[in-house]
């Protein structure tokens, strides 16, 4: 099968299976209800990630040769899937969540044989491997830090189904110039699965009335799957397809932003996993931009930040200036976010000082 006519079939199913989904998420009571945080009407259904998953299986099945590593995956998504639709169901606590999140990459590590060992020469001009279980320690927690980033941007239209797309079309630029056209496939469907969730979750074609959800079972699934490539993409045995600190810049937004919100709850005294509405589309909404507009934004922050790590890597940027560059955005962020009520209102002074 060519890859155009795979595209095209996988966006087919994507796009079938989801209206499908939508009429079974109501009938089992699979819906998102409107509350003090989320200001969305009537009852949508979770079943964006789920139709994606079962999409791509599908796909990997017919169109991958099987390996273990493949049939690893698929046993890791599924559990996560189950786990995000019970969630998605029943509410279950974060502590539960994590327990099987941390299990999923213990399994990555001891059956798979996949775990972030070496950081490259981000630090100094010497590559560095870090001890084998220092690394088990690293891995899980970039695997937990991953799902719950993709899981923590979920909160306007458009925008995890946006941000992922950011991440697996960089992932599959780079997987295409390395020569690895399985993986880079993979990443070409995972956007093609993607888009027509995308459409129905901005009402498009048919309108708010087949509106449909993520979920979390999809951002656990959609963070996962990004966390596995990324270290497919830096760790690899005989060949790096892309540097460890370019992985940073690939999933650059979510990751500061889950790192930001999560140190403002803490400091707080809270829950660093209590739902709120202090994200960055939240702020961005708050200071005066409508939701299409926060999305655009958003997106194209991240397209940017995606970008530079792409271009790192096509001209050989030294890893250490890389990853000195990713902390100062990162620095930069956190103080645009810790202050942006000053800097609004500053703005807001000056603008009625100029005004006649």
């Amino acid at each position: 099968m060519s890859i155009s006519i795979s595209v095209i079939f996988v966006f087919c199913l994507s796009f079938i299976s989801l209206l499908a989904f939508r009429k079974l998420a109501k009938r089992v009571g699979l819906v998102d209800k409107p509350n003090e945080r989320k200001h969305h009407v009537g009852q949508i259904p979770l079943v964006g990630g789920i139709s994606i998953y079962c999409t791509l299986m599908i796909a990997l099945f017919i169109l991958f040769p099987i390996t273990n590593s493949l049939l690893l995956y698929v046993a890791c998504s599924t559990v996560l899937i189950v786990l995000g639709a019970l969630d998605d169901r029943y509410d279950l606590s974060f502590k539960s969540r994590l327990v099987v999140q941390a299990a999923i990459s213990l399994a990555m590590i001891l059956i798979g044989y996949k775990s972030l060992h070496y950081l490259g020469a981000m630090f100094s001009g010497s590559a560095l491997v870090i001890p084998t279980y220092i690394s088990y320690i690293v891995t899980i927690l970039a695997v937990i830090g991953a799902i719950n980033a993709f899981n923590m941007v979920d909160g306007i239209d458009g925008l995890l189904g946006g941000l992922a797309s950011v991440t697996f079309s960089a992932l599959g630029l780079m997987f295409y110039l390395a020569g690895k056209d399985y993986l880079a496939l993979y990443c070409l469907l995972f956007v093609g699965a993607l888009i027509p969730y995308i459409m129905l979750n901005l009402g498009f074609p048919f309108g708010r009335r087949f509106k449909v959800f993520m979920g979390d079972a999809g951002s656990m699934f959609i963070g996962f799957t990004a966390i596995w490539l990324l270290i497919e993409a830096s760790q690899g045995q005989n060949q790096l397809v892309i540097r460890p600190v370019t992985a940073l810049w690939f999933i650059a937004l979510p990751l500061m932003d889950m790192v930001c919100i999560m140190t403002r709850r803490i400091r707080k005294g809270q829950s660093p996993f209590k739902p709120d509405r202090e994200h960055l589309h939240h702020i961005c909404q708050r200071i005066g931009l409508s939701s299409s507009l926060s999305l655009l934004v958003i997106c194209l922050l991240a397209t940017l930040m995606a970008g530079v790590g792409i271009l790192s890597e096509l001209y050989d940027v030294p890893e250490s200036m890389m990853f000195f560059l990713f902390l100062v955005t990162f620095a930069f962020y956190f103080s645009v976010i810790a202050n942006i009520w000053r800097i609004t209102a500053f703005f807001k002074k000056t603008y009625r000082h100029t005004q006649p």
